[in-house]
């Protein structure tokens, strides 16, 4: 178990396909099915980056 206080997406409805975020100076992501297996870690301004490509291209994710 990680001690990272994991918070979904607001915008994920129920089920296994969501995302989970949290901080701690670096962001980690991973996957509502098992959030203990692999958990992505980023830069802040790479997380930003990230989304912002997202929000020009939803399509491309």
């Amino acid at each position: 178990m990680t001690p990272y206080p994991w918070q979904k997406s607001s915008y994920c409805s129920e089920g296994d396909s969501c995302i989970h975020v949290t901080g701690t100076g670096s962001i980690h992501l991973t996957e509502s099915s098992d959030p203990t297996a692999a958990i992505l870690t980023a830069t802040p301004a790479t997380f930003r980056t990230l989304l912002q490509t997202l929000k020009k291209d939803p399509n491309r994710g």
